[in-house]
């Protein structure tokens, strides 16, 4: 039997893989002179003579990834889409990740798409912590022991109280405890996503972020 995860997966390949290409594709030059597609359905934001940087939507992270190709003796070549199926890609891109509505403390309502949580030094100073992967799960050290880590698809809703955090799932359990740091280094987690003003040809997998400890709830619909 299918389980419905399989089933996500293999909806989304149809849909990014088979389709006609809406957006960027990329291509290698073979020994033999045969154009191979390295990736199609990307966004390629800068392209110089020792590299090409570019984004898509990660099947496995549900997210946008960012990627820099090394261009060696093969050279790659880039088929840049117009405009209008940037944006195209783009509505796919945010339609299979994951849409979460968050409020912070001072009451202010966000939606955002391809929502994910990545770490960064205290305060924000400095790029993200490399060596703590981003992810669409959140971790949780549970009231009166043990700990989990429960991917977005089985959250419903976030309520957070002081340093407490209170979990709906899917399932209808509840669920209640601290955030748990995914690293022992002193780090800033933030809560991540596209709006709806993001810039196709941003360098940037993300418009909009807040830091986890500065949200009052999250809904993921």
């Amino acid at each position: 039997m299918i389980s419905a995860k399989q089933s996500f997966g293999f909806l989304v390949a149809v849909i990014l893989g088979t389709s006609p290409a809406v957006a960027d594709t990329l291509l290698q030059t073979t020994p033999q002179g045969k154009q191979v597609v390295i990736h199609r359905d990307a966004i390629v934001m800068k392209e110089d003579s020792s590299s090409i940087l570019y984004k898509h939507f990660e099947l496995k992270e549900r997210r946008v990834v960012k990627v820099r190709l090394s261009r060696g003796a093969l050279d790659y070549q880039v088929v840049y889409s117009k405009p209008e199926e940037r944006q195209q890609i783009l509505k796919t891109w945010k339609r299979f990740g994951y849409t979460a509505v968050v409020t912070d403390r001072d009451g202010k309502t966000t939606t955002l798409y391809d929502a994910y949580l990545d770490f960064y030094p205290p305060g924000g100073r400095g790029s993200l912590l490399e060596s703590v992967p981003a992810r669409t799960s959140l971790p949780i050290l549970i009231e009166g022991g043990g700990a989990d880590e429960p991917e977005f698809s089985k959250i419903e809703r976030v309520e957070f109280q002081g340093d407490l955090m209170q979990l709906t799932l899917t399932s209808g359990q509840t669920v209640k405890g601290r955030f748990l740091m995914p690293t022992d280094k002193p780090a800033e987690t933030r809560f991540l996503g596209i709006t709806d003003q993001y810039d196709p040809a941003s360098e940037e997998v993300f418009d909009f972020f807040v830091p986890l400890n500065r949200l009052k709830e999250i809904r993921f619909e």
